[in-house]
């Protein structure tokens, strides 16, 4: 054992040598940073418009209503009335129905395109027809009033075949299949951190050009701006084959359209099998899903909801809520980028202090001693070979401290919400808006704690379903807040939303409660349908691995 590969070998397996080998190299041109980069370009494309587009509507909504109404007369903003603050939330919150539907289907499509083309070129659709919407967009700006109004809701349809939904599912795919187990819930987070930079840069700039060129300017840029991110992920995004993607087996039951479907079947609750031989029924990333769709409902509509209230209360330009939205993406990206994996690196220290070592392997004596413990099991075929269970889910030690910051950031979430209703000035909303992203972390955390709760053959399908779950959470708050801040704005008590969003949140803290990790020792029972699959996919892996030993 002299060579330094002799040493190493027995203690690390392939995979973890070769991403221990991967790190020592420059890390300028790497897979991560690249699909990091490529995460900024696009955030940042999406945000150029995301603040001119509600001042669009606020602007077409009031156009509309002095077609009907008296010419204004008087000092100050015309448009500053209760009537338009509540046709434009309610113009909005039809766009975000809008959004839901055709960001839903676009999260099946994204996810069919990725099986049958791969990611990246999946992810280069998802690039290429929001540049199509944009300009559609800008030239409902043209028309104006209503017809411009529905010009702009119609464009939506585009974000079936690419849109924010899409995108993130594929980078959070991509980010699942190139990074090792014990460094996903950090590089989710550094993922998302980027994510947020590119809105904070994107926010700021639209909003900037939106004062001085124009409300027009920002759709343009974005418009080229798609399109350049579509020549990027062709050209440096890494080609990961879709026969490569690890997924539940229940793909080679279902085909076509539909079979994105089947991994949402992980997020249920599991029949597990204990170490000693005993079964039970596990429902612990059921309400770990559960939660966490309250929890974003409640969170996704807050950068919303601060920008729609700002316009309201405090007559917020365009410019004034890119400069909010901004300092709140950059604060949440710098969070997420340097704090939060500092955050999970210690808390996981100080909770493994607690935590009793958890081993691959089953205890010294995990046989059942009595006939009643022991499960039934299929005979074998005549020329068949008994299928190799599935490995024992192994819980990193200090992982308890993932699940308790995901509570605790939500927690914090809805106190910091519930004070943004006693607002009484421009600068308070500033204040909350530089507040609010030290309780982000939650979409992350919630990845890692996932990852700890499934075995390791179904880790990728588990968090594409739960980015499904994220997402669909995400554009449902845009309707379902949208109405109730619509409701209160038209009684002229538009604060009172915050109240109802911080109280989802607190909901979304209760059912996370409920959520434990699975026994030490135990594995998820599969059905007899999937073992076949299974045991196909550990022999190709053992093929590729014996080729990989002979080349060497």
């Amino acid at each position: 054992m002299a060579a330094d590969d002799d040493e190493t070998s027995p203690l690390l397996g392939e995979r973890e040598c070769d991403a221990a080998k991967t790190k020592v190299k420059p890390a300028l041109f790497s897979r991560a940073t690249l699909i990091l980069f490529g995460g900024f370009i696009i955030s940042l494309s999406f945000s150029y418009t995301q603040t001119p587009l509600l001042y669009t509507f606020h602007v077409m909504v009031c156009e509309e209503f002095y077609k009907h109404a008296p010419p204004y007369e008087g000092t100050g903003d015309r448009c500053a009335r209760n009537e338009i603050d509540a046709g434009a939330a309610t113009q909005i919150a039809i766009m975000g129905s809008a959004t839901i539907l055709c960001g839903i289907t676009n999260l099946f499509v994204a996810g069919w395109e990725m099986r049958n083309y791969g990611p990246k070129k999946a992810l280069a659709i998802q690039t290429f027809f929001p540049a199509i919407r944009v300009t559609i967009q800008a030239t409902s700006l043209v028309v104006g009033a209503r017809a411009g109004i529905i010009i702009m809701q119609l464009s939506q349809l585009t974000g079936v075949w690419g849109g924010p939904a899409g995108y993130i599912l594929i980078l959070n795919t991509i980010v699942a299949e190139i990074t090792e187990p014990s460094g996903r819930t950090a590089m989710f987070g550094r993922l998302q951190g980027v994510l947020m930079l590119g809105v904070s840069l994107g926010l700021i700039v639209g909003g900037v050009l939106a004062e001085k060129l124009g409300i027009k300017t920002p759709f343009e840029l974005a418009a080229v701006s798609f399109l350049v991110c579509t020549t990027y992920v062709l050209s440096f995004i890494p080609y990961i084959d879709p026969k490569d993607l690890s997924s539940d087996n229940s793909r080679h039951k279902s085909k076509g359209f539909f079979s994105f479907l089947s991994p949402l079947k992980v997020l249920g609750p599991q029949n597990m099998r204990l170490a000693n031989g005993r079964s039970m029924k596990h429902y612990g990333i059921l309400f770990l899903t559960i939660g966490i769709f309250t929890g974003v409902l409640a969170t996704g509509y807050a950068p919303t909801l601060i920008q729609m209230y700002s316009m309201s209360a405090f007559q917020f330009t365009s410019t004034n809520n890119s400069l909010l939205m901004s300092v709140n993406c950059l604060v949440r990206g710098l969070f997420l980028m340097f704090v939060f994996p500092r955050i999970i690196s210690y808390g996981r220290l100080a909770f493994k202090k607690s935590d009793t070592p958890i081993s691959d392997s089953s205890p010294d004596s995990p046989f059942p001693t009595e006939p009643r413990d022991i499960d039934p099991f299929p005979a074998p075929g005549v020329d068949e070979e008994p299928t190799k269970p599935p490995k024992p889910i192994t819980v990193t030690e200090g992982a308890g401290f993932d699940l308790f910051f995901l509570r605790g950031s939500l927690l914090i979430d809805g106190i910091i919400t519930t004070s943004s209703a006693f607002a009484s000035q421009g600068w308070h909303m500033y204040l909350v808006g530089s507040l609010l992203p030290l309780a982000s972390g939650s979409a992350p955390a919630a990845k890692g704690v996932l990852t700890e709760m499934v075995p390791p053959n179904r880790k990728a399908d588990a968090l594409q379903a739960m980015t499904l779950v994220e997402s669909a959470a995400t554009l449902t708050t845009m309707g379902v807040f949208g109405f109730i801040f619509s409701s209160f704005a038209d009684m002229g008590k538009s604060y009172l939303t915050f109240y109802c969003n911080a109280a989802v949140a607190i909901v979304g803290v209760l059912i996370l409660l409920f959520s434990r990790f699975p026994p030490a020792g135990s594995e998820m029972i599969i059905s007899n349908q999937e073992e076949d699959a299974l045991l196909s996919e550990e022999v190709q892996d053992e093929a590729d691995d014996g080729q990989n030993e002979e080349s060497r």
